[in-house]
């Protein structure tokens, strides 16, 4: 019997070499992991670096988490799939895992996607996500594929921010999104910024269209990716501890790269 997720795979992959969109131009792939690996194996770092410390000092937004390299909060199962997983520690502390592609991988404009189921529950956030490769937030940008929150389960959340710049979007689905797999993207070009779903384009933000006194950073360099849960803080909320922990489950990550 044939090996149904090789063969998707590899008819996904061959569609996804060079393809066109309406961004008028094209897409050709570039970079992915499938996190191949043993089981509790950790992410391939020629790709991702840990990024360690208490989330709030790290981010801000009163997050009460600290991100860690262990594998109880980040590994691999053995069966090409990532997991990052948020958990409250027998000492009360909550931690949980945080990656990220600065100074493996960056490009100015492009498609990334990532395939991932996201965990359910109060306090949790959990992201898809770019950054400025240069410079501190929010003048580098930043670009959000992928966030949700506890409290709207069926909502996904493609935020921009940038300088004068706080530009929320949403789209929501008839079932809790923590369900099943989702492929969480954007389309990325001059001027362009567009969010997709399953391969469906859901919102598209132009630069024309910012309010005036806002700056458009996203045509200046290159962005690279970002993967975490945080836990609790500003708008997740408060977490409860009993329906830790809960993992993101990551199937794959891509990037292709933009052609006019």
């Amino acid at each position: 019997m044939p090996d149904l997720r090789t063969s998707s795979l590899a008819l996904f992959l061959l569609l996804s070499l060079a393809v066109s969109s309406a961004s008028g131009g094209s897409f050709t792939m570039v970079w992915r992991d499938d996190f191949d690996g043993p089981q509790r194996g950790r992410p391939d770092l020629s790709k991702w670096v840990y990024d360690t410390g208490h989330g709030n000092s790290l981010w801000g937004n009163n997050e009460w988490q600290t991100y860690t390299s262990s594998a109880g909060n980040v590994r691999l199962d053995g069966q090409g799939h990532l997991f990052i997983t948020a958990r409250k520690e027998a000492d009360g502390s909550y931690t949980s895992g945080r990656l990220k592609t600065k100074g493996k991988f960056a490009q100015r404009y492009g498609r990334f996607e990532a395939r991932i189921k996201i965990p359910r529950g109060p306090g949790l956030l959990p992201a898809f996500w770019l950054m400025g490769d240069k410079g501190q937030w929010p003048a580098n940008g930043e670009i959000d594929v992928m966030e949700n929150v506890g409290d709207a389960p069926e909502t996904v959340f493609s935020n921009v921010h940038a300088p004068g710049l706080a530009a929320s979007g949403t789209h929501q689905l008839s079932r809790e999104l923590s369900e099943d797999f989702h492929v969480y993207g954007i389309e990325w070009s001059p001027g362009r910024i567009a969010w997709s779903l399953d391969g469906t384009i859901y919102r598209t933000l132009r630069k024309q269209e910012v309010p005036a006194g806002a700056q458009w950073v996203f045509d200046d360099q290159p962005f690279y990716m970002l993967l975490n849960v945080a836990v609790g803080g500003d708008w997740p909320g408060n977490p409860i501890a009993s329906v830790l922990p809960q993992d993101m489950v990551i199937d794959w990550v891509q990037a292709s790269s933009y052609t006019p």
